[in-house]
């Protein structure tokens, strides 16, 4: 019988006392220690060939393992996640795929990381459900990933722009604020390079909503202009935002959280080189594995380099916003308009209930008017 759990290797020590006495019975402390005569005499040996030492617990590890994964694998392993700290097993284990290793399975790789003390052992999350567009470009997603104190006492305000089919993300940069002069150049950039998206889904933060809920900023006229249509989500409600606050966490986690940042040019080089690590090398669960590079194309609608103007059909009822107070004149009435469309040309078209017309930005409805109501502000 095995020896007893509890304190095993004393329980050695005073059995190999008691045996090696000239008048030991073997058989009885045998019985009264509960070990088999086979382990008693082999611990008897042991003790005569290496001393007291050879009582305590040895490897039950086997002397050759032919199955065990090579060491220079190990080690390519442990360089990849000595290099990005928050990859996990399935996307080190893709990446060096990538690379032309012949790797173990995901859970060879985990035991290997655990094994190193990278990583430890914990029970995996459920599945959550994901909704995406079918194609790139068709939405991107666009965010500041709140504020980052710097060395020299100064805030970083990272922006974030992600293709919603492909992760891919279209641009990352460190700003000093989250203002409309800051943010448009930035966008511009963007479209240049990847051409435009068919509508950018926001929250409803500066500077391309207004701290008045419903109101428009210059930064959404712009971009109806160039027929992107800005979709704001609904306040207090992230869950729409999902894969950008996701990518959010993995840039904290794998840039930000890395080193520290002294000043904005810095953070700046940081986050441009993260990106092309994010958006080329880094193995993405949510895409099979692949990177975001592999499914992303540019838009082939090019970026205008003369803003194009809003134009409306003939026999229209088409107004002009006043520059100075942003009131249009119908039906011998002043309507209020949404500041950010002072000095812009909107039309006025008829909707199935009487009296009731809704005012459009090209294509795009901005508000409503309703002659059944006294008041002087289109909703």
């Amino acid at each position: 019988m095995p020896w007893q759990e509890v304190s095993t290797v004393k329980l050695r020590k005073e059995f190999i006392v008691f045996a090696t006495r000239e008048d030991a019975n073997i058989s009885e402390l045998c019985r009264r220690f509960r070990i088999s005569r086979t382990t008693a005499y082999k611990w008897l040996r042991r003790v005569r060939k290496e001393g007291d030492a050879s009582l305590e617990d040895r490897s039950r590890r086997p002397l050759r393992s032919p199955g065990r994964t090579a060491e220079h694998i190990e080690q390519c392993i442990l360089e990849v996640r000595r290099q990005h700290p928050a990859w996990g097993a399935r996307k080190i284990r893709s990446f060096l795929l990538r690379e032309g290793m012949r790797m173990p399975a995901p859970s060879t790789v985990h035991a290997i990381l655990h094994r190193n003390g990278c990583i430890a052992r914990h029970a995996p999350g459920a599945p959550l459900g994901r909704f995406e567009h079918d194609t790139p470009n068709a939405q991107w997603q666009m965010d500041f990933k709140g504020k980052t104190r710097l060395g020299n006492g100064a805030w970083a305000h990272p922006l974030s722009i992600l293709d919603d089919h492909s992760r891919f993300c279209v641009l990352l940069r460190a700003c000093e604020g989250e203002t409309h002069d800051i943010v448009k150049p930035l966008l511009e950039e963007a479209f240049r390079l990847y051409g435009l998206p068919h509508s950018i889904y926001a929250d409803n933060g500066p500077p391309w909503a207004s701290s008045m809920q419903g109101q428009w900023t210059r930064l959404g006229v712009w971009l109806l202009k160039l027929g992107v249509r800005l979709i704001l989500g609904r306040p207090y409600h992230p869950q729409g935002r999902g894969k950008i606050e996701r990518f959010h966490r993995s840039m904290k986690a794998e840039a930000l959280s890395m080193r520290a940042l002294q000043d904005i040019r810095q953070a700046d080089a940081v986050l441009r080189e993260w990106r092309h690590v994010y958006n080329f090398q880094r193995p993405h669960e949510a895409l099979d594995m692949r990177t975001p590079s592999q499914l992303y194309q540019p838009s082939p609608r090019p970026f205008p380099e003369k803003l194009p103007e809003v134009s409306y059909e003939e026999g229209e009822i088409v107004r002009k916003v006043l520059s100075g107070k942003g009131y249009i004149s119908f039906r011998g009435r002043l309507w209020r308009m949404p500041d950010a469309f002072r000095g812009e040309l909107v039309a006025i078209r008829p909707t199935n209930v009487d009296g009731r017309y809704k005012i459009c930005f090209g294509a795009f409805p901005i508000a409503e008017i309703d002659l059944s109501k006294a008041q002087e502000n289109a909703t």
